[in-house]
């Protein structure tokens, strides 16, 4: 899968068609009370975990009853204004590729309105078993281009 330059990945936020939100812990802030970095990607591990329950496959149970998997190869994190401690987050996801065995997710973190984050996972569905990477599977496909405002790449 070809990787778009990250200025590619801040899309408007009526493309995204999901968003989950949710409240940034004590536990997640430094001594400043500002998220720590690496917290950013579980708030979008948070958000693709909620994006396929949305779309009628929740992970990992309804991947798995139908022999495939998903692994992270790729995350890209753009940094544009800090969280703090009680801040209220949008977490907006939506697939921007498909490939023949990858899902590009573009994620981004709101504030009030105002992208505060932005970023790229890329997954690769592999079968259970083997681990080795296997197409994605029509069932798959098919519930996220129905699901999606704005058709994602192939």
């Amino acid at each position: 899968m070809r990787a778009l330059p990250l200025r590619a990945l801040s899309v408007p936020r009526s493309d995204f068609a999901f968003s989950h939100q949710l409240r940034v812990r004590w536990a997640e802030v430094d001594r400043q009370g500002i998220v720590f970095n690496g917290h950013y990607l579980t708030y979008f591990d948070v958000g693709i975990t909620e994006y396929w329950r949305a779309i009628g496959y929740p992970y990992p149970g309804a991947l798995l009853e139908q022999g495939n998997d998903t692994f992270a190869v790729k995350a890209t994190v753009e940094y544009k204004a800090p969280a703090r401690y009680d801040d209220l987050l949008d977490v907006l996801v939506r697939v921007g590729r498909i490939g023949r065995t990858s899902l590009q997710f573009l994620l981004q973190i709101d504030r009030d309105g105002v992208q505060i984050v932005v970023g790229e996972l890329i997954y690769v569905n592999a079968d259970a078993d083997t681990r080795k990477p296997v197409p994605v599977p029509d069932f798959l496909r098919d519930a996220i281009l129905s699901f999606e405002r704005i058709p994602p790449g192939v």
